[in-house]
């Protein structure tokens, strides 16, 4: 039987997880305290309360160097903290003014980077601290969406690209299962599956982007991870997990829950 080993969040779009025990499944299909912040770009014609393409915001496929930063947000006090190795860049709350302070540092950080989407584009300052810190918003798709893999898939690709310590962090999944064959979680297309408290039908594997050949620890692209899945693995485009909408109400799900298919 199937089980979910590990859980993520991502408080701010494009920056470090928060590894969780337990996880609440909202209806309207995300994850509470995920994606609930994004440093979206100045030109970017969407209110701060909107989704919008990633694109639009500092995120792993435009600025890799961001993966050595290390985040930790208070999801009560809503204070962010954001260091690098063992210096703290910025320490605020989310005021008027602590926006303001935290979007600076990473604007700071992100224009000393060799590979940033900053410098050749002025327009795109000054950098905006978007979200509540509590709706999740700012996920790649529209409608939300959650993302599951499995640790035989990960192992599957670092055979493929030659990195058997494959970060699963690369991939930037909220859910990750072990007890499967690789690659089986691809083909639960339009099925649906039950994971703790709550029940899913699965919309379709996730198409994946530059994002995943930044290494989480040093910030670099290494590894070529998109051709890697085409050309390993036939793949019409690269793509790796399964993205899922819940049936019906939300709930908890937990470590150690059970995942079994409903059909």
């Amino acid at each position: 039987m199937p089980r979910v080993v590990a859980l993520y969040r991502y408080p701010v779009k494009g920056f470090t997880p928060e590894a969780c025990n337990v996880v609440d499944v909202l209806d309207e299909g995300r994850i509470a305290g995920d994606r609930v912040l994004g440093f979206r770009f100045a030109n970017s014609t969407a209110t701060d309360d909107a989704w919008s393409k990633k694109h639009e915001f500092i995120a792993l496929v435009n600025t890799p160097g961001i993966a050595r930063l290390r985040l930790r947000f208070d999801h009560k006090a809503l204070r962010l903290s954001i260091g690098l190795d063992n210096t703290v860049l910025v320490n605020d709350v989310l005021d008027q003014q602590g926006r303001k302070n935290i979007a600076a540092a990473i604007e700071k950080y992100v224009l000393k980077l060799d590979e940033n989407p900053l410098s050749a584009h002025p327009d795109r300052l000054p950098l905006r601290l978007v979200g509540n810190g509590v709706t999740p918003r700012y996920q790649d798709s529209e409608a939300g969406q959650i993302t599951l893999h499995s640790r035989a898939s990960l192992a599957a690709v670092g055979d493929a690209v030659g990195d058997h310590d494959l970060s699963e962090l690369r991939f930037r999944s909220n859910i990750v299962i072990d007890g499967l064959a690789a690659w089986e979680e691809q083909s639960w297309t339009e099925r649906k599956i039950r994971i703790g408290q709550v029940d899913f039908v699965v919309a379709m594997p996730k198409t994946r982007c530059l994002a995943t050949q930044a290494n989480p620890s040093s910030g670099k692209r290494d590894l070529p991870i998109l051709k890697t899945l085409t050309r390993a693995f036939n793949q019409d485009k690269p793509t790796f997990a399964i993205a899922m909408i819940p049936c019906g109400a939300g709930g908890q799900i937990q470590v150690g829950d059970k995942v079994s298919l409903l059909d």
